[in-house]
């Protein structure tokens, strides 16, 4: 009989990961909508005309969430839902990095100066994508081998 201290951890329930997974695909399908049709990302003030520059790595960011978590729905295998998160991740690491390139922010008509706010939160974003990928990585080669649960 195993005790507190030799328990390996068990998964969530099924239906736990499926609610998971359909606030995912609303949030997402939410976000492309937001930016792209009503009310779109030329309604926000302080975006300037360089969005366009980054837009394309947003909507694919956006649209691979959704994506993946459609096809979590049908296959709920950790190794394949760390894999997925390395690629969605993947991605949205790739627009961050893009959006602090291109910078398309402008805060001068404000009273509030948010750049070097937001420049910070790109970075810590940035940041935490990268340890998010190499979390996934490991979570992904566990349950290849055989050692890995949630």
């Amino acid at each position: 009989m195993e005790d507190a201290i030799t328990m390996t951890a068990t998964r969530r329930p099924a239906a736990a990961h499926r609610l998971g997974y359909g606030f995912g695909i609303v949030a997402g399908i939410v976000g492309l909508v937001l930016v792209n049709v009503w009310p779109g990302w030329e309604s926000v003030s302080f975006l300037t005309s360089d969005t366009t520059e980054v837009l394309g790595l947003v909507n694919a960011s956006l649209f691979a969430g959704v994506v993946a978590n459609l096809a979590y729905l049908v296959h709920d295998e950790p190794w394949f839902v760390a894999l997925g998160g390395v690629v969605t991740t993947g991605i949205g690491l790739v627009a961050l990095i893009r959006i602090l390139q291109v910078f398309p922010v402008d805060f001068s008509g404000w009273d509030f100066e948010g750049t070097a706010l937001v420049r910070i939160l790109l970075i810590l974003a940035i940041v935490g994508s990268a340890i998010g990928i190499v979390v996934q990585l490991v979570t992904l080669v566990r349950s290849l081998a055989g050692g890995g649960t949630r």
